[in-house]
């Protein structure tokens, strides 16, 4: 994802009653970004797999402890971290047999900034 650089921030709000709850305005291709982001964020499974993954103490995981914390199989979290990597949400390196994941903490804080710069 870019900078969203189309991201146009409207923090002057002399003319309003009170502050708007957003201070940016998307364009067309901004908002297509961040929409699939979230999409792919909109699912409780990857949410949980974001949070074991973030939250761990060496801040990775290996794709093969992750189906039992989250109680599902093998294929289906495989298939939930490929979104996940394929949104930049994700990064994966291959150890040996195992993938290891990451949270791209840059991705998501570009996401939390182009949604309101103020709350990030």
């Amino acid at each position: 994802m870019r900078q969203l650089a189309a991201v146009t921030n409207t923090s002057d709000h002399s003319d309003v009653c009170c502050t708007p709850l957003f201070t940016n305005r998307f364009d067309q291709q901004a908002a297509e970004e961040v929409a699939a982001v979230l999409k792919v964020l909109a699912d409780p499974v990857r949410l949980r797999l974001v949070s074991i993954i973030g939250g761990a103490a060496d801040g990775e995981a290996c794709a093969c402890d992750l189906p039992a914390l989250v109680d599902r199989s093998q294929p289906t979290v495989s298939h939930h971290l490929s979104q996940l990597v394929k949104a930049g949400i994700l990064i994966r390196e291959q150890r040996g047999k195992w993938a290891w994941f990451t949270v791209d903490n840059t991705r998501l804080t570009a996401v939390c900034r182009a949604i309101n710069a103020t709350g990030c």
